[in-house]
């Protein structure tokens, strides 16, 4: 592995282990504790972008496995940066279609992006919010051919993903 690829590895994957230490922030009753997980989040999706220009989606063939879950992961919480989180969903779409990325984590990044546009998803994979301990997924676009259109992609049926998020 060339040395500004193994760099570029190593950086990403500490971008993740620092987004997986501060997501407790993220709706947090604290302004101070939501505010530094927006400048994380918003610092790690302009490098991101920077990354795209220079290399396209980092996929693992380039930086291996965990690096590109990480990199995934980066743009699926780019939320306050569209372009970015737009630009993410076509590479990786391009990735998915030449067998270099999977097609279940372009689902996610596909319903955050609908969602963050204010459109109604595809998956039902991302979660509006708990009603009664029970998970309430955004708008879905034909939500009675979601699970089949998850299980094309990989997810789970809806319902044993929820579960996982229950608070019953």
């Amino acid at each position: 592995m060339a040395p500004d690829i193994a760099a570029l590895t190593a950086e990403l994957r500490d971008m993740a282990a620092a987004d997986h230490q501060s997501a407790v922030y993220a709706n947090s009753d604290d302004p101070a504790e939501q505010l530094a997980w927006r400048r994380l989040t918003a610092r790690h999706g302009d490098r991101l972008d920077e990354v795209m220009d220079e290399y396209g989606w980092p996929t693992a063939d380039l930086v291996g496995e965990e690096a590109a879950r990480a990199a995934w992961l980066i743009a699926q919480h780019a939320d306050r940066q569209l372009d970015v989180q737009r630009r993410a969903l076509q590479l990786m779409r391009q990735a998915v279609s030449a067998g270099s990325a999977g097609p279940r984590e372009l689902a996610f990044l596909h319903d955050r992006t609908l969602v963050n546009e204010g459109r109604k998803q595809v998956y039902g994979t991302q979660i509006a919010g708990v009603k009664d301990g029970v998970p309430v997924p955004w708008p879905c676009e034909e939500p009675e051919r979601m699970d089949e259109r998850r299980a094309e992609v990989g997810i789970e049926p809806f319902d044993e993903y929820v579960a996982k998020f229950s608070m019953a």
